[in-house]
């Protein structure tokens, strides 16, 4: 992943570096084990704790030699412990260690989404507060619909957040697991007890069944709640790039002195930030793709999920982070426009009150299809530039249904909005 989408929590969890500390630990828990069976002698285990050190460079040394990452790992460890680096990976296969090692890396990169959401939650909740009494236009297939509050509309982000965060939690459970099973998972060396040991030392549950891979379902499952909440976050940001329109103008992304829009025209104010997450979204559905292909495998395993792994998943959690963390900073220094909302609430001249009308009609005995009419045919004026208030007024099935009182609860935004806080208790926000 290019530096410009990287964040500094998940590459000290995704770096290269940082993966072979994880392969280290899954190694020395291994050798516990064994000495704790009574394998390996104490004084071997104590070099093998106290002594045990690669760097990258020589293990690209070795690389050049064993053409196997791993394998140059463990010769590595070895030559830093001495004659006790015999025991290092003993009874284990490669995967062993990587997948055990991965079960720890995707426990810790699910822990900083969801707290980097927990963050975003609280930039939300106040300004769904902060908003909650703000009319403003609701619009179905980009046509004025009827009135909502702009703390309405964040509600809607927040639910569906607190949603992905709850997948999320359910996910990590899902690939906070290690394997030690073997070369084809049937614990040909070390026992199914001695497995489990291992991966509670680090903080894991061994994969029940787990043949020389922990089988990728759990992880395309993952990657599938991560490509969810990548589309809501891209709803959000899709949303305020369209409310930012010329002839829309009801928010606008921060915009610093001396900041440039555009190379070529001094005027503009482009909501790039906003269209950077919808792009980056692309990415990771793609990436969830690519990661459902490797469910199958030739037998107890094959080498198609390797490659394509060390690109999508590093890239899709670093992409992840980085997305909310700029929907954040996004909705933090958003600029708010009442002003305007209210202006394109009125442009129709409560043309958007219409179903107000045939409801009320209805009511009073019309059938539906004759309401529907009047409302409609009322609206059809408004179309033609005449005041649909006015020609409400002087309708002849409407003065013979509904007296003025009634009339003006049509047309109260009051009224219409008098239910829009429910969305904001349920949905959870925090008006304090």
């Amino acid at each position: 992943m290019i530096d410009r989408y990287c964040t500094p929590a998940m590459s000290k969890i995704w770096s290269r570096q940082a993966k072979y500390e994880q392969w280290l630990k899954a190694e020395v828990a291994i050798c516990e084990a064994w000495c704790e069976a009574g394998q390996i002698p104490a004084d071997d285990m104590a070099a093998i704790r106290d002594k045990s050190a690669f760097t990258l460079e020589r293990c690209d040394e070795i690389e050049q030699e064993t053409r196997h990452d791993l394998v140059a790992f463990v010769r590595n460890l070895e030559e830093s412990v001495g004659p006790a680096g015999r025991w290092i990976h003993f009874g284990v296969t490669s995967y062993d260690v990587i997948d055990t090692a991965l079960g720890m890396m995707l426990r810790d990169s699910c822990d900083v989404l969801i707290e980097s959401c927990e963050e975003l939650l609280v930039t939300i909740d106040k300004l769904a507060a902060a908003h909650e009494d703000t009319p403003m236009i609701g619009r179905t297939h980009a046509i004025h619909a009827e009135p909502i509050t702009f703390g309405f509309k964040a509600a809607s982000w927040r639910a569906e957040l607190v949603r992905s965060i709850e997948r999320i939690k359910i996910a990590r459970a899902d690939n906070a697991v290690g394997k030690i099973s073997g070369a084809v998972g049937i614990h040909a060396h070390v026992s199914p007890e001695m497995e489990e040991t291992i991966c509670a030392k680090l903080g894991l549950t061994a994969d029940p069944v787990s043949t020389q891979i922990v089988n990728r379902d759990r992880l395309s499952s993952l990657m599938c709640t991560i490509a969810v909440l990548a589309g809501g976050l891209e709803r959000i940001a899709t949303e305020l790039r369209n409310l930012q329109r010329t002839e829309i103008q009801e928010v606008q992304e921060e915009f610093k002195k001396g900041q440039t829009g555009s190379s070529a025209m001094p005027h503009k104010r482009n909501p790039w930030s906003s269209e950077t997450v919808c792009g980056l979204a692309r990415i990771i559905r793609g990436h969830a793709h690519s990661t459902l292909e490797s469910i199958p495998t030739w037998h107890e395993r094959d080498l198609t999920n390797s490659s394509q792994e060390r690109i999508t998943l590093p890239d899709t959690f670093q992409l992840a982070d980085f997305m909310i963390r700029r929907i954040n900073k996004i909705l933090t220094g958003l600029v708010v426009r009442p002003d305007n909302m209210h202006t394109n609430l009125r442009k129709m001249g409560d043309l958007v009150f219409s179903e107000h009308l045939m409801v009320a009609l209805v009511g009073k005995g019309l059938a539906r299809a004759h309401a529907y009419k009047v409302a409609q045919r009322n609206a059809a004026k408004a179309w033609d530039g005449e005041d649909f208030k006015t020609s409400v007024y002087a309708d002849e099935d409407v003065q013979a249904n509904l007296n003025e009182e009634e009339l003006a609860e049509i047309f109260s935004l009051d009224h219409h909005l008098r239910n829009s806080g429910h969305s904001l208790d349920v949905s959870g926000v925090n008006r304090g």
